[in-house]
């Protein structure tokens, strides 16, 4: 892959976008290879959590805009649809996914790091809507993905005033889980990651999948009755019996 670096260590995957000179554009090549590294690492049973990031200066600057109006000529909207594959595919990942937002994450740009289910931003980091400066309409859900996080009246400021937010900023907002330094950024989104594959992976996948169902929900015995079901699934399953186990020994060593 030449536009996307993927390594692993110790369950914890990092996805780097790689065209720094282009501020790592979400190019229809890019896209390719983003969606095949996510079908690789759903299919590595090492794998328990994802590490989103871009190689400096930017997280990602966007679409390629030269993709977008090629839909917009074509009047079919296929190009556009297109470049929404990228981070379409980060938002249905059954794995714990993590942002490490390392500096300007631009219009479908901040798609992607609104895609992944935490984000971690760096003292450089912009999170910038941008889509009405260059005469776009927002895409790709980024306005529901937006309020969902923030609220309707931060999302305004943002997309329709122009407001972008630095990394304390988004912190400040409830975009971003914390800031950090540049130079720490991505040792603590590792570290989150790493929270995230000790547990067991099936776990993980099956908590992940609730947390985005009981989303939805209105009523508390909804949740109530979803949570049961794989409750009790997790009370039949060999790692919660080897955890029940080693804790109680644990205790037996105490006393």
């Amino acid at each position: 892959m030449s536009l996307v670096a993927v390594e692993s260590a110790d369950g914890v995957a990092v996805v780097t976008l790689k065209d720094p000179e282009r501020r790592n554009i979400l190019s229809l090549p890019m896209v390719d290879e983003i969606v095949a590294a996510f079908d690789a690492l759903e299919g590595d049973e090492s794998v328990g959590a994802v590490v989103v990031t871009g190689a400096p200066p930017a997280f990602c600057a966007g679409a390629d805009l030269g993709d977008l109006g090629k839909g917009g000529e074509s009047g079919d909207g296929g190009s556009v649809t297109s470049v929404y594959d990228g981070f379409l595919r980060v938002a249905r990942s059954t794995l714990p996914t993590i942002a490490a937002v390392n500096g300007a994450a631009v219009g479908a740009g901040m798609n992607l790091a609104l895609a992944c289910d935490v984000r971690v931003a760096g003292r450089s980091g912009r999170f910038d809507t941008r889509f009405l400066r260059l005469g776009l309409h927002p895409g790709g859900g980024h306005t529901w993905m937006l309020q969902r996080l923030v609220g309707p009246q931060t999302a305004a400021a943002m997309v329709l005033f122009g407001h972008v937010l630095d990394g304390e900023a988004a912190a400040a907002h409830g975009l971003a889980w914390s800031c950090v330094d540049d130079d720490a950024l991505l040792a603590e989104a590792r570290a989150l990651g790493a929270a995230a594959a000790a547990a067991p992976r099936e776990l993980s996948v099956k908590a992940k999948e609730t947390l985005r169902t009981v989303a939805a929900f209105d009523a508390h015995d909804d949740a109530v009755a979803v949570e049961l079901t794989a409750q009790r699934w997790s009370f039949g399953q060999p790692f919660f019996a080897e955890r029940l186990a080693a804790m109680r020994d644990r205790i037996t060593k105490r006393n």
